[in-house]
């Protein structure tokens, strides 16, 4: 089960156990609520330790029957109240996004004032605000400020984004077995192995064998990201496991549905439907990479990785990983893909949370679209 102090702005559930991911969805759920306001009526405070604002504050969580630890990890976080008339909510650190955007402010200097003038200059662009705002409120803290207006965000409750995942993956792939599930404030992800599935994967199986490669081990994966904060849609990856290193292979962009006005679960439910054509694609992807050949592997690794954006770090990591492998010979855009594919394993070694690594799967997944040949260029490669 998942730990008591999940109003913590950095908590972080994992989940082993199906049944334990539905359950802490379920029970934050009960925790949680929706509630529409002006948005010109919004207002930042500030709350520091030994104030009188922290003594009311926990006073009326103790109250409520709310645990006054909530007060505290608001201060050591984003040290904000957010004043909706009368009534003060804690402010999440995952809601200042959506809270900048309200306001139509953004820029790295904010982060560096004082606390009471952020406030301030918050405060005084909100007064302009135009519409509603819609507020995530969420184990006792503000999670998102979002637009509120019949045009804006459409809310997909999460635990039945799961549940109807959930039912059609346990209906439609009889090998379908859970992994695992995480949950963080501001993004929630299972993934699944599709066991005994291996007419998803054979045409991309046949295509290696006439390219002389061995197909190793390979198992499809789905993943399922969904949000109730603004970060992102209900989206559905589909993956595979490679290899007896077990190397996670993104294969392509997900299938999306975001909360635009009028999104419906049954809209997701439509979604989950075009899986199987979407592994279709995905492996027709990866084998036009077996047919790319690369003369300057090192150079082309790091073009196309620097096209993506991935940091300078761990751009150096895969490269060097990937010439220990297979040496500075010419090679296919498909073995290069699989080199950068090494990233997420490498962030999530470094403890990174399951929203960054769900974020740089999608961005390596991006490579499979890009222009390999354009990159394959010799000489020094200047950074």
């Amino acid at each position: 089960m998942y730990e008591t102090r999940v109003f913590a702005d950095d908590y972080c559930g994992v989940f082993r156990k199906q049944e334990d991911f539905l359950e802490c969805l379920k029970s934050i759920g009960r925790n949680s609520s929706w509630q529409r306001k002006s948005a010109r009526n919004l207002r930042l405070v500030a709350i520091t330790s030994g104030s009188k604002v922290e003594e009311e504050m926990k006073e009326r969580y103790a109250d409520e029957g709310l645990d006054e630890e909530i007060i505290t990890d608001t201060i050591v976080n984003t040290g904000l109240l957010l004043k909706v008339r009368n009534q003060y909510y804690p402010v999440r650190n995952c809601a200042i996004k959506s809270i900048l955007d309200r306001a139509g402010i953004s820029g790295a200097g904010l982060r560096r004032v004082e606390k009471s003038v952020y406030a301030r200059i918050l405060n005084d662009c909100l007064k302009a605000a135009k519409g509603e705002a819609l507020l995530r409120i969420s184990e006792g803290k503000v999670s998102a400020v979002l637009g509120g207006d019949c045009h804006d965000y459409a809310v997909l409750d999460m635990e039945q984004v799961f549940l109807h995942t959930v039912d059609y993956l346990t209906e439609n792939f009889k090998g379908c077995r859970y992994v695992e599930g995480f949950y963080e404030h501001d993004i929630v992800s299972a993934v699944w192995q599709l066991t005994g599935e291996d007419a998803l994967l054979d045409a991309y199986r046949d295509e290696l064998a006439l390219h002389g490669r061995t197909a190793e081990e390979m198992v499809p994966m789905v993943k399922v990201t969904t949000s109730d904060t603004g970060s992102g849609g209900a989206n559905i990856y589909p993956m595979l496991v490679y290899g007896k290193g077990c190397t996670t292979i993104s294969l392509g962009s997900p299938l999306r549905l975001g909360h635009r006005n009028g999104s419906t679960l049954s809209e997701f439910d439509a979604q989950l439907k075009l899986l199987y054509g979407k592994y279709q694609l995905a492996a027709g992807n990866l084998v036009k990479l077996l047919k790319i050949d690369i003369r300057n592997p090192a150079n082309c690794m790091k073009g196309v990785m620097d096209r993506l954006g991935i940091p300078r770090k761990y751009e150096a990591e895969a490269v060097e990983l990937f010439l220990a492998q297979y040496g500075e010979g010419p090679c296919t855009a498909h073995d290069i893909y699989f080199g950068i594919s090494e990233i997420p394993f490498m962030l999530a070694c470094e403890g990174w949370d399951g929203g960054r690594i769900a974020r740089m799967e999608e961005t390596v997944a991006r490579a499979l679209s890009v222009d390999w040949t354009g990159y394959d260029v010799p000489g020094a490669y200047r950074w």
